[in-house]
């Protein structure tokens, strides 16, 4: 093995290969378990695989740690990650816990863990880089850092406070929502609430959408109402909708008054319609626009970084007012189709009306099935009166017709394997 230090902050999200060079997952953890005398030993890394899951790597796998990368001996067990009693995970639960010198000077905060290899070939906690109090008033200043061995230091919290999570949620700032979300679920349940209260509402939103609903109604229960409505505020409107929708009729109402009165419009609208109808999976914020709008405006608009992928791929072309309930809807500018006109080009010119919008009240099946047949990753939605009051994309249909524990699922069976012919057994643990 290689014996450098590796901070384990740096050594998160590294990929983890096989002998052969193919990539099994990146590094998400480190497992260590405590010792009486002794600095807290390796015994494993959390390495997320395909399917955005969570399993155990036996530091007896790892041949290699080097810089930006994990070489294993190319077998592991794919069952998902449960923590036992007595394990301790660095970076959910030893970053950013406060720490007293054993010399009487002070206190620090954990910043980062250095890992290392002893003479007998075991890894253990080596150095902590810590963070001491700032001495400045300013509020852009902080704290001298230090470094120390870990029996330089001793853990004393006090009852009823609070690790810090500031610097595990700094360390999940290049997270996708999607992986944000799955990391978040993997969290001790104290752990997980302290980290989303220090989350920006906007990244907590994003994160919460890629939850199973029940597990958003938990956490937005656990936050309290005030930030609970903040969140929701940032979510999409047919995520909120959702959200909304689990929650008994006078929490539901006491939360839409706390948010912004333009947001909880938009919600309200949603949940008039049934969950498995076209209202209910649609979004109300579609890009609308005039027909003497331009190709570059339209391009301009769907450029936005915090636009949805699906939402994107098309603009619709309505009567004045151009936000929803709009004008009457007049037909779609699909994206690849702007691109093939010049940048002065009006969408009036360009409007495809040969896909009729669904009726708000289609089924869930039929909108699936017009997807399918024309190949759509969107479609207007529309009201008696033909007016537009949203869009329906192939994400929100495939979120209903997929099992409500997909983000979860877990094949009893799967197992990644490496090539191979001689690769040692799979250990017990994780059984």
């Amino acid at each position: 093995m290689s014996t450098q230090r590796v901070f384990v902050a740096r050594l998160a999200g590294c990929t983890v290969f096989d002998p052969a060079g193919d990539r099994l997952g990146k590094v998400r953890d480190v497992v260590v378990i405590y010792r009486k005398d002794d600095p807290p030993r390796v015994i494993g890394l959390i390495v997320e695989i395909p399917g955005r899951r969570h399993v155990f790597l036996s530091i007896g796998r790892v041949t290699s740690i080097a810089t930006g990368q994990v070489i294993t001996t190319g077998l592991i067990n794919v069952r998902r990650f449960q923590q036992r009693g007595g394990e301790v995970r660095v970076m959910a639960e030893l970053l950013g816990r406060k720490v007293y010198f054993a010399d009487g000077s002070g206190h620090a905060v954990i910043e980062d863990v250095a890992i290392e290899r002893n003479r007998l070939g075991e890894w253990d906690i080596g150095q902590l880089f810590l963070r001491k109090p700032k001495t400045s008033a300013s509020p852009f200043a902080k704290g001298p850092t230090t470094f120390a061995a870990w029996s330089d230091v001793a853990e004393r919290q006090n009852p009823g406070e609070a690790q810090s999570a500031e610097q595990l949620v700094a360390s999940y700032s290049e997270l996708k929502p999607a992986d944000l979300a799955n990391t978040l679920l993997d969290l001790p349940e104290e752990r997980l609430i302290e980290v989303a209260e220090e989350l920006p509402d906007d990244r907590l939103a994003d994160a919460l959408e890629e939850m199973p609903e029940d597990e958003q109604v938990h956490i937005l229960e656990a936050l309290g109402d005030e930030r609970a409505a903040d969140i929701l505020d940032q979510m999409e409107p047919d995520d909120a909708a959702d959200v909304l929708a689990q929650l008994p009729e006078d929490q539901r109402e006491e939360l839409l008054d706390l948010m912004e009165p333009e947001e909880a419009d938009d919600v309200r609208a949603l949940l008039k319609y049934g969950p498995d109808t076209a209202g209910g999976l649609m979004t109300s914020e579609p890009i609308v626009l005039s027909a003497d709008a331009t190709v570059a405006e339209a391009l301009a608009l769907i450029r936005r970084h915090e636009l949805h992928p699906a939402l994107a791929a098309a603009v619709f072309v309505t009567l004045p007012p151009y936000e929803t309930p709009t004008g009457r809807l007049l037909g779609t500018v699909h994206f690849q189709r702007m691109l093939r006109y010049p940048p002065h080009e009006r969408l009036g010119a360009i409007i495809d009306d040969t896909l009729d919008p669904v009726p708000a009240t289609a089924s869930a099946a039929e909108v699936a099935r017009l997807l399918a047949s024309y190949n759509l990753v969107s479609l207007p939605v529309v009201d008696p009166a033909h007016r537009l009051v949203g869009a329906v994309s192939v994400d929100d249909v495939l979120d209903y017709l997929l099992p409500e524990d997909w983000r979860s699922h877990d094949p009893e069976h799967e197992q990644a394997t490496a090539p191979a012919a001689n690769a040692p057994a799979v250990g017990g643990r994780r059984r």
